[in-house]
């Protein structure tokens, strides 16, 4: 019974359904589709994800290549070069990661909108969001901002740092480890509590809009102009399930490769795979990325919430385990 595949026939064919009206969705708003590699000579700095590594054989040469945790720096690749707004459906690889939401290999949308800020692009999500929920309308949207909600949640502010009080709140609310596994590490601090103790509330049957991100945390998004401690970032919540992550996109070459190179250092500090910083990436950033913000959504997730799926596996054709 093991060839069998992991979901039902219904779940394949809500599958089929839901890609095509994300295709029509960006139809009627003239975003072009695109398709990009999925192996690359590079791929992105991020501490907290490992990746999947191949030999590509051309006798007499080999060289390692990487499947893409995501598809945006080839895709900011395409706007710098003059695309215009885009949108990818595509495969995604993730190494290590298995769970009720987790799949190493999962299917991602991925969209930039040439000409948007933060909040036109939050108002489209919006809009995407409740077209896909049409036969089970989600109640009103909710958008907050990171720092309220953090501090409305423990009482602290999550931009500006203070180990000690951290602490205390942790050993308060019975958060055990969370010194240990956190030390003096802000951003790890900041996931630890947010996960815990904030993501499992937001959003009941409701899209929620979380924004403005300490930054500290976002490698990707510009710093806001009217508050240097935020970043315009925003991620998205239904049910306590996180769905994507969006940005005003940074695009300062400069400033960019100084924030992977600080990944880099943190992530040989932790002991985590090498990675090859995405030269091509830095060299379109220097010729020119048009303003614009841009999303990734785990369709996985959205297909699981549109089924009440209990399981990521359950929404999938094969599962690794099928694999």
């Amino acid at each position: 019974m093991d060839w069998q595949p992991s979901c039902s026939p219904e779940l394949l064919s809500l599958r089929a359904q839901t890609l095509q009206k994300i295709r029509r969705f960006f139809a009627e708003r003239n975003v072009l589709e695109v398709e990009t590699p999925l192996l690359c000579s590079a791929i992105g700095t991020d501490p907290n994800l490992d990746f999947f590594t191949t030999d590509y054989q051309l006798p007499p040469k080999q060289r390692t290549l990487f499947l893409q945790t995501s598809p945006e720096f080839a895709m900011k690749r395409l706007l710098a070069a003059g695309s215009g707004s885009i949108f990818q459906i595509c495969k995604a690889f993730r190494n290590g990661e298995s769970g009720r939401f987790h799949n190493p290999e999962f299917t991602l949308l991925e969209w930039y909108r040439v000409g948007f800020n933060l909040s036109q692009l939050m108002n489209e999500v919006d809009k995407l969001i409740a077209f896909l929920f049409d036969a089970c309308p989600l109640q009103a949207t909710q958008k907050v901002s990171y720092q309220s909600l953090f501090q409305q949640t423990t009482g602290l502010d999550p931009l500006v740092f203070s180990c000690q009080d951290y602490a205390k709140y942790a050993h308060d609310s019975d958060l055990i480890d969370a010194t240990t596994l956190c030390g003096h590490d802000h951003v790890v601090w900041l996931d630890f509590i947010f996960s815990h103790q904030i993501q499992p509330h937001l959003g009941k049957n409701a899209l929620c809009m979380v924004h403005g991100y300490p930054a500290c945390m976002s490698s990707l998004a510009r710093i806001n102009q009217g508050n240097p401690l935020i970043t315009d970032r925003v991620e998205l919540f239904i049910n306590g399930v996180e769905l994507g992550n969006g940005y005003y996109e940074l695009s300062d070459a400069k400033e960019q490769e100084r924030r992977f190179d600080k990944e880099i250092t943190i992530r040989q500090g932790n002991k985590r795979p090498n990675v090859v910083k995405d030269e091509r990436l830095l060299a379109a950033l220097e010729l020119g990325l048009p303003d614009c913000s841009g999303i990734a959504i785990g369709l996985d997730r959205i297909l699981m919430l549109l089924s009440n799926s209990a399981t990521i596996d359950d929404v999938l054709a094969f599962s690794i385990s099928k694999a």
